[in-house]
C-alpha cells in the first residue's frame, strides 16, 4: 500500500515531501524537497535533515495527542543541524510550547535565544561535587570564586552573533589584510573627520580579513550587507596584486572600482599601508619603537632609503642587527602611531604634507 503526505517544513530554505511505503512489513521513507526534487530514502539524506524529520513528525503529531501537556525534555536538539536550521528551530518550539512545558540543555550558541536570555540556566558544579542550575549567569564566580565561565560561553556567544548581525547596519565596511592596516586608516579616518575634511553619510568601517588570503571568504560573507560589494583595500606588494587581479576577474568584475590600490595613494611602487605617511615622521617614530642594542650607531631613521616600502626597510633593519621582534610587532607599531595621529600636533601627518592630500583623495572614494 502506498501512502503519500506531505510536510512542509522550513527546514533552511526547502520545502520537504515525505512520501511513506509500507509492504511485507518494511515501512520505508523516500523525501524530496523543492531544490533536489528527486525521492531519495531518507536514510541516505543527511544525519541533520533525519533528525529534522523525526524529530518534526513525532513532537509536531504528538504534541496534539499523546504527548500533550508532557514535559519535553531534549538533550542537544540539533546538533547535527546546520547553523542557520538551527536558528530556525526557534520557531518549531515555540509552537510546541503553546502545549508543553520544554527544557533542553545545549553547547550551541545558535540554541540560545539572545531575545529571551530570561529563559536561560546556568548549569555548573559547585565546590560540594553537586550540580547547580541557575537564572543567575555569573553565580558560579559570584557565589563560590570558581571560574566557570565556559558554562555560560554559549550565551555570551549568542550575544556576539546577535551583535555582529546589527554593527554593519547603516555602515560602509572596507576590507583590509590585517590589523595594523585597520589601526591606521581608523587613526586617519578621525583625523580627517576632525578637521573637517571628510563627513561620511554613513560609519566608515574597517574589516580586518586575516591576511590577504581572507579577503574572498569575508567578501562572500559581507556582500549584500549594503549596496553590492563591499571595498576592499590590497597593498602593492605581489600578495595584493595577485589578489587584486583574481578580485577583478571574479567577484568585482563589475565593480572594479572598488578594489584599491593603497601603492596608488602613496610615493612608492610597491607601498603598503604604513607607506601613506610622511616617511621621515613615520621613521622618527620607528626609530623609538625599535629596541636598539648599544653596539648599534645608527638609528632606523638615520638609514631609511626613499622609494622602498617602509616594513620591508624595517625588517633589514633588524635582520641586519640581530633585534629580535615579535609576531605582534607591526600591530603594536599601529597602536603606537595610531596614539600618535590622533594627539595630534603633526607628529605624523598634517595639511602640510603632501602625503596628506592623497589620504584625503583615498577616504574621498568612501562618502
Amino acid at each position: 500500500m502506498l501512502y503519500l503526505v506531505a510536510i512542509f517544513a522550513a527546514f533552511l530554505v526547502a520545502v520537504f515531501a515525505a512520501f511513506y511505503y509500507t509492504a511485507n512489513n518494511f515501512f520505508r521513507i523516500w523525501v524530496s524537497d523543492s531544490i533536489r526534487p528527486e525521492k531519495i530514502e531518507l536514510e541516505a539524506r543527511s544525519t541533520g535533515l533525519q533528525w529534522f524529520f523525526s524529530f518534526y513528525l513525532v513532537f509536531l503529531v504528538e504534541s496534539e495527542q499523546h504527548h500533550r501537556n508532557a514535559i519535553l525534555l531534549l538533550d542537544e536538539p540539533g546538533v547535527t543541524l546546520h547553523p542557520l536550521a538551527q536558528k530556525n528551530l526557534f520557531a518549531f518550539f515555540e509552537n510546541l510550547a503553546k502545549k508543553n512545558q520544554m527544557l533542553y540543555t545545549t553547547h550551541s550558541p545558535f540554541m540560545v535565544d539572545s531575545d529571551h536570555l530570561e529563559r536561560v540556566r546556568s548549569v555548573y558544579i559547585d565546590r560540594t561535587g553537586k550540580t547547580v542550575v541557575s537564572s543567575d549567569l555569573r553565580a558560579s564566580e559570584r557565589l563560590y570564586g570558581i571560574n566557570q565561565s565556559q558554562s555560560i560561553y554559549p550565551a555570551h556567544a549568542a550575544l556576539g552573533l546577535t551583535v555582529s548581525d546589527t554593527l554593519l547596519i547603516n555602515c560602509e565596511p572596507i576590507l583590509v589584510e590585517g590589523e595594523s592596516d585597520q589601526l591606521y586608516l581608523s587613526a586617519l579616518k578621525s583625523l580627517l573627520i576632525s578637521s573637517g575634511k571628510i563627513t561620511p553619510l554613513k560609519e566608515i568601517v574597517f574589516v580586518p580579513t586575516g591576511g590577504v588570503k581572507g579577503i574572498k571568504a569575508t567578501v562572500g560573507i559581507l556582500s549584500g550587507r549594503n549596496d553590492g560589494r563591499p571595498y576592499v583595500i590590497v597593498d602593492g606588494d605581489t600578495p595584493g596584486q595577485k589578489m587584486k587581479t583574481e578580485l577583478k576577474g571574479d567577484f568585482y568584475a563589475a565593480e572594479e572600482g572598488k578594489i584599491i590600490d593603497i601603492s596608488e595613494f602613496t610615493s612608492i611602487p610597491k607601498g603598503e599601508i604604513e607607506d601613506v605617511f610622511p616617511a621621515r615622521k613615520f621613521a622618527a617614530l620607528v626609530s623609538k619603537f625599535l629596541p636598539r642594542p648599544e653596539e648599534v650607531e645608527d638609528e632606523f631613521e638615520d638609514v631609511l632609503q626613499d622609494g622602498i616600502p617602509v616594513c620591508d626597510q624595517i625588517e633589514a633593519y633588524v635582520n641586519k642587527h640581530n633585534i629580535q621582534l615579535d609576531k605582534g610587532w607591526k600591530v603594536r607599531l599601529a597602536t603606537t602611531i595610531k596614539q600618535e595621529v590622533l594627539r595630534g600636533r603633526g607628529k605624523v601627518i598634517d595639511e602640510n604634507n603632501v602625503e596628506f592630500a592623497k589620504v584625503v583623495s583615498l577616504f574621498q572614494r568612501f562618502v
